[in-house]
């Protein structure tokens, strides 16, 4: 069983890219309104939300994404 989590472990590993000083999220302000979380691909439009720090679609879509990745 261990030998098996080990060999998962080893797959997961070889799938993660370094993504050092890789853009995150874009910001757009002007003249419209947009963020979009590169990563996930997730966009939207309620920037004064996600400006005062509510980042909660976010996270869930990096969570939902991770998860999908983990099951391939």
């Amino acid at each position: 069983m261990e030998e098996k989590q080990t060999k998962e472990l080893g797959k997961l590993k070889t799938k993660v890219k370094p993504e050092w000083g890789s853009q995150i999220r874009s910001y757009i302000l002007n003249p419209y309104k947009l963020i979009k979380d590169h990563r996930t691909g997730i966009e939207t439009t309620q920037v004064e939300k996600v400006l005062e720090g509510n980042l909660d679609l976010f996270v869930e879509g990096d969570i939902i994404d991770k998860n999908i990745e983990f099951r391939i």
